[in-house]
């Protein structure tokens, strides 16, 4: 395939790159997660899942050498190891394709032929964006829920609205099933309980973005007043969720539970005393323009500011600067539940991200000279493919243009960074962000 195949009055436009500038300026569109991912390559042929190993820490030496012990060719020192984890991301194909009618659109074929490609691209940021955004999400709702139905009696299977964070336990570094022999610390109500099996349901009923609802089951009895509708539901390992009030669930959450600054230097201690790096001196906050909005309204922010509206670029362009150590990045994609809180009440889940959150895995033979002919018009603009194909139906008058992406998106684990190597660091599997909810 060439260009000289396409239209004269396309020819131009392809061979000038305006048709790739189209495509890359609605790629850049700002939508925001994805942003935090860093990217890996996934080379070819190695199959369609990659798993990788990360080394963790050794803990501190505090106390010195005897002189007595320093002795023999080991000098009375014991060998230490250093832990390991892993995560793994799975390839998958997605694709899209629109359809130019040379004859139908004859009279604004330019500018139909742009504005495809530039629809091409707005669709292709928008679905990985949002990939992005669930991949991000879903650790960092795992391990907290609530209990949906009261017990009768003590009895030690429960219905809690969402099981994620709680199915798996890390195993020497590996993600492992949830069993007798591999238990998990939950603590249900007041008191904690050891969680050894979990059943999704047939028909999930979960209030919560993506989640799934189903039944715990502990080694042991759950007494009737921890097994209360309603009650916290949380794992040992659960990832750290940031509510005004200290409201202990989403549907605890009341009117007047408004985004503050109070709670964002909340959430920005939890990823410091877990040792998590800054982006670029900051850590982002995705959020959405209503959580925005009541942000610009807390009495504290205001305060702090009072007196450099004019000049001071929070107020001027909505970012934060570093005193705060947050960069505001809004985002129409923030997830927003209706379900499952007061009636005429919505949950807004503000997300604040370090470096490492995330990560894109992009395969490595999306490129042109991998899977097409060398003449074939398939351009990779930020690791997306945008594919142009020429007329080649019966009537040679229908060009396809499409895009595809092959790749994933994974938030990995810091199970190996505890107290011992950090010493405040917290239990949470997933470390690297902190999620708030709160009513807007």
């Amino acid at each position: 395939m060439g260009i000289s195949n396409f239209p004269a009055s396309l020819q131009p436009i392809i061979q000038q790159g305006f048709l790739e500038r189209e495509f890359e300026q609605a790629l850049r569109s700002r939508l925001g997660y994805r942003m935090v991912a860093d990217r890996e390559s996934f080379s070819v042929g190695i199959g369609e899942t990659l798993t990788k190993t990360r080394a963790g820490l050794k803990p501190s030496v505090t106390t010195p050498m005897a002189a007595s012990t320093n002795t023999n060719l080991d000098n009375g020192l014991t060998p230490q190891g250093w832990g390991v984890e892993q995560y793994t991301v799975t390839l998958n194909f997605y694709a899209a394709t629109q359809d130019l009618n040379m004859v139908t659109s004859r009279v604004g074929i330019a500018s139909q032929f742009l504005q495809n490609a530039s629809t091409n691209g707005e669709q292709a940021a928008r679905s990985l964006d949002e990939l992005a955004r669930n991949a991000l999400f879903g650790p960092y709702f795992g391990g907290n829920t609530r209990v949906l139905t009261t017990l009768a009696t003590p009895g030690p299977t429960i219905a809690v609205d969402d099981i994620r964070g709680f199915t798996t336990v890390y195993v020497n570094g590996v993600q492992t099933a949830v069993s007798a022999a591999n238990p998990l610390a939950v603590m249900v109500g007041s008191n904690e309980y050891t969680l050894v099996s979990v059943t999704p349901d047939l028909s999930n009923t979960t209030t919560a973005p993506t989640g799934i609802s189903g039944q715990l089951t502990f080694a042991t009895d759950l007494a009737v007043s921890d097994a209360t509708a309603g009650n916290p539901v949380v794992a040992g390992t659960a990832s750290i969720i940031v509510r005004p009030s200290g409201r202990p669930t989403t549907a605890a959450l009341q009117a007047g539970d408004s985004l503050t600054m109070s709670v964002l230097l909340d959430a920005v201690a939890t990823l410091r005393q877990n040792a998590v790096p800054e982006l670029d001196g900051a850590y982002n906050c995705y959020l959405d323009p209503v959580s925005a909005r009541q942000l610009f309204s807390d009495p504290d922010f205001r305060q702090l500011f009072q007196g450099a509206t004019s000049s001071n670029p929070v107020f001027r362009q909505g970012m934060v600067n570093d005193f705060l150590g947050l960069r505001f990045i809004t985002t129409n994609e923030a997830y927003v539940q209706t379900a499952g809180v007061a009636s005429g009440l919505a949950v807004r889940r503000p997300i604040i991200c370090g470096k490492g959150a995330l990560i894109e895995a992009d395969f490595a033979g999306m490129g042109a000279e991998d899977v097409a002919p060398k003449d074939a018009l398939v351009s990779i603009i930020d690791n997306v493919a945008m594919v142009t194909r020429e007329p080649i139906d019966r009537l040679q008058q229908i060009i396809a243009q499409s895009w595809y992406w092959i790749g994933g998106f994974c938030a990995p684990s810091d199970t190996t960074t505890t107290s011992t190597t950090v010493p405040t660091a917290n239990n949470s599997n997933f470390k690297r962000a902190v999620m708030i909810e709160h009513i807007g």
